[in-house]
């Protein structure tokens, strides 16, 4: 029996007006899919990676996928803070964020960091807007986590892009 719809909103007080909460809560999903979504590519990756520099990546893909999803449970436990619903399958990740699955195939490790690098930035450019909007809406908890958050997907880009790198 189903207690609350997807799009329906419990009546938590934490002082933030129903119009807010539902701003927030789509950003928040929005994270949640991307997080989910770049933690499966990471794995992905992580699996099919091949080539001279196998073991570095091979390890770096998987430590990459490990910092992502720990931001899973925190921006779903917000969700549920602000009285909403957070996805949990497959299809609500990609319905609702905005990033590409991998390819079904096997790509180059060049194709992989490229790809990866692509996405951290997506996620960095929407987080600082998020950023701001969490702050337009009077919500500097929601604010404070996405910061947070923007923090874990820079050092990754950064990791990823000194890979891209040519030997100087």
């Amino acid at each position: 029996m189903q207690i609350q719809k997807f799009d329906e909103l419990e009546g938590y007080g934490v002082g933030l007006r129903d119009p807010e909460r539902k701003r927030l809560i789509e950003l928040l999903n929005r994270n949640l899919a991307n997080a989910s979504l770049l933690t499966t590519k990471y794995k992905k990756y992580h699996w099919t990676v091949s080539g001279p520099h196998f073991r570095d990546l091979h390890l770096l893909f998987d430590d990459h996928a490990t910092n992502v999803n720990e931001t899973v449970d925190e921006l779903a436990e917000r969700v549920m803070t602000l009285g909403g619903v957070p996805l949990g399958s497959p299809q609500e990740f990609v319905q609702f964020g905005s990033l590409a699955s991998a390819e079904p195939g096997i790509i180059n490790a060049q194709s992989m960091l490229e790809d990866l690098l692509q996405d951290h930035h997506k996620i960095i450019q929407q987080l600082r807007e998020d950023i701001d909007v969490a702050g337009q809406c009077g919500d500097p908890g929601t604010a404070d986590l996405f910061t947070r958050i923007v923090q874990v997907h820079e050092k990754d880009a950064w990791f990823i892009h000194e890979h891209t790198k040519r030997d100087r």
